[in-house]
């Protein structure tokens, strides 16, 4: 089979080709997708959020150390599974059925070590059939409601829909009556102003804001689109969370271990 008939519907792009350069601890051998949240990468994650509400088709672009999510994906069932090794007769034994449920097709596509987010989207059109296709960054997770999402960009007819999440503070909140504090919540969602989330929707009539390898979606694409009134939000109040720092690492693998991991929204997972 060759590029030109790897034609996918529907698919979830999702841009995982970054040095997470403020993520240095973890990413020093290997891309941020790939840091493991419980005994899975974070990408992962993302890909069974999609895969809850039927998306089970992915163009991941590929860059910074992109050999391990090749090598992921290649071997997923040695990762998925409890095995025995048999070095007499160089044997894998699986002893578990492994993960049943993924049925995933999936293209790793190279993009390039340097090419910046709009250039990695526009070196993945080419195996898109659908006019819309989803997009999201590899590194953040949220109970986002897809089928919603999808709803908004059909209503308004935009080019791209974004979702929108409030930021997270760093600091707890608290109220006080004179020395004394009446209450106090830790690290609560900032009262006012939204932020980009990712998990957009967005028509293939993006080609014509990428301009090549240097384009920053975030910037020029996305900066034309709202001043021509084509770029949608919809506006999520559940759970997301990044993962750019090692605080964000430890949290959300806390949430995990916990078992109050809010955005698997899928069947409870086994926490290995």
């Amino acid at each position: 089979m060759t590029a030109s008939m790897v034609k996918l519907d529907w698919p979830c792009v999702i841009l995982a080709g970054g040095l997470g350069t403020r993520l240095k601890e973890e990413t020093e051998f290997k891309p941020k997708p790939m840091v493991k949240i419980g005994h899975q990468p974070v990408l992962w994650h993302i890909m069974r959020i999609y895969a809850h509400f039927g998306f089970e088709n992915f163009i991941i672009c590929l860059g910074y150390r992109g050999d391990a999510i090749r090598e992921y994906f290649h071997h997923y069932n040695l990762h998925a599974q409890d095995i025995m090794v048999d070095l007499g007769k160089s044997q894998i034994v699986p002893l578990d059925d492994g993960d049943d449920n993924v049925h995933w097709k999936v293209v790793l596509a190279e993009t390039g070590l340097h090419t910046m987010t709009g250039g990695r989207v526009a070196e993945v059109l080419k195996y898109i059939a659908s006019d819309n296709f989803l997009l999201t960054y590899g590194d953040g997770v949220g109970n986002v409601n897809i089928p919603r999402v999808i709803e908004a960009h059909q209503e308004t007819g935009a080019t791209v829909t974004m979702t929108a999440v409030r930021p997270v503070s760093r600091f707890g909140k608290m109220s006080c009556e004179g020395n004394m504090v009446t209450e106090f919540r830790e690290k609560q969602p900032l009262d006012t102003g939204w932020i980009n989330g990712g998990f957009f929707v967005v028509n293939k009539k993006i080609a014509s804001y990428l301009d090549g390898p240097a384009t920053i979606l975030e910037q020029g694409p996305l900066s034309r689109l709202a001043g021509e009134r084509k770029l949608a939000v919809y506006h999520h109040e559940g759970f997301w969370q990044c993962m750019d720092t090692q605080r964000e690492v430890e949290l959300l693998n806390r949430l995990w271990s916990a078992g109050n991991a809010p955005w698997t929204i899928w069947e409870e997972p086994d926490r290995k």
